[in-house]
C-alpha cells in the first residue's frame, strides 16, 4: 500500500477540518469529492 508523508502544517489543517471521529481517509475523500465536482461545474458553466 502507497504512504503519504505530511508536513506538520498539513496535518494541523485537516484536523482543523475533521469533524468528531472522522478519519484521514474520510477526510481526504470527501475534498477530493468537492474538488471534482467543483471541476465539473467550472466546466459546464463555460457551454
Amino acid at each position: 500500500m502507497p504512504t503519504v508523508e505530511l508536513e506538520e502544517e498539513t496535518i494541523e489543517r485537516l484536523d482543523a477540518l475533521r469533524v468528531e471521529d472522522e478519519s484521514y481517509d474520510e477526510l481526504v475523500n470527501e475534498l477530493i469529492n468537492i474538488y471534482e465536482t467543483s471541476e465539473y461545474t467550472l466546466f459546464r458553466a463555460g457551454d
